[in-house]
């Protein structure tokens, strides 16, 4: 993407030198597609060790999960991580340093899950990769030092839309559910990228082409259609009560902007306890691209006190 496609002034300031720079890549294109992942698994190689952190890898029928775990003595919670990616790209790789700050800093066993991605693996196969990884981390759990009832699901992106289904799911089946929902940027509704006069609006790092064309090849279908599977778009949930307490965070300037707005709001209709953090001036993945960034800092401030409260972390 050309720098004059982008309204800078728009962007906060400390973003704007990240952004000026960065292309749209094209995702829509199945041929780049197949390209990009192509070359992502040369390009991100095997975990760096963080220091205070064990990391260890464990297949669990068609997926895999990657385990972080403090050194020491532990907290007893558990944070369950699904990554971002539009539903087509990206991997349990990319948030290696994300999840061992987070077993590190908050003294919690985190587990990611290396779910399946469309377009060659449609709906439900990243959902049931993430609700196995779940039981999986329940069977687990006293083994790996951590309370059943202690363990948060969280997400960025088209992971944290995950986590929302996941919730969903688990809300329907019983048993023992998560403690928190952290969903970060989520990607929930399908019918915004049905919405084709928000192509003009381009937006930053994830604009409504490549989210058309995830949520196609997810669904298997065009997205917008009447009638889903169930916990296929978490936004078509109607009834959203009994889940578990959330937080979402969101940049304004966020093609999801308006739909994570509009979920937080009913959650709380339906009674659940949801807090928004909504960030001025901040595109679709800020935190990740520029972490310094004092906007940045306080965004990740806010998701780790989250987090502190919800699974009594000191």
């Amino acid at each position: 993407m050309s720098t004059d496609q982008i309204d800078l002034e728009k962007i906060h300031p400390e973003l704007r030198d990240v952004y000026r720079h960065m292309p749209n890549l094209p995702m829509h294109n199945r041929l780049f597609l197949g390209l990009f992942n192509r070359l992502a698994k040369y390009v991100i190689k095997s975990p760096k060790p963080v220091d205070g952190v064990t990391i260890t890898n464990q297949v669990i029928g068609s997926a895999s999960v990657r385990i972080y775990r403090p050194c020491g003595e532990l907290s007893g919670a558990g944070l369950l991580w699904i990554h971002g990616g539009g539903l087509i790209a990206g991997s349990v790789d990319m948030n290696d340093r994300d999840c061992s700050l987070y077993a590190r800093d908050l003294n919690l066993v985190v587990v990611s899950v290396d779910y399946r991605l469309a377009p060659r693996h449609r709906f439900p196969s990243a959902l049931d990769d993430c609700v196995s990884a779940w039981y999986w981390f329940q069977a687990s759990a006293l083994t790996l030092g951590v309370d059943p009832e202690r363990i948060a699901v969280s997400g960025q992106s088209a992971g944290g839309g995950l986590a929302a289904s996941l919730v969903q799911q688990l809300a329907a089946e019983g048993g023992i559910q998560p403690a928190a929902q952290a969903l970060v940027y989520p990607m929930l509704d399908d019918r915004t990228a049905a919405r084709q006069e928000l192509d003009a609006l381009k937006h930053p790092m994830w604009n409504n082409r490549c989210n058309r064309a995830g949520w196609s090849w997810y669904l298997g279908q065009a997205p917008g259609a009447a009638d889903l599977p169930a916990y296929s778009s978490a936004a078509r949930q109607i009834d959203l009560t009994d889940l578990p307490t959330a937080w979402i965070g969101v940049g304004e300037i966020d093609l999801f902007y308006p739909e994570n707005c509009e979920y937080a709001a009913r959650l709380q209709q339906a009674g659940v306890s949801c807090q928004l953090v909504s960030v001025p001036m901040a595109p679709h993945g800020f935190e990740a691209v520029a972490p310094r960034t004092a906007v940045a800092r306080k965004f990740r401030a806010d998701f780790a006190q989250f987090l502190r409260e919800v699974l009594t972390l000191a």
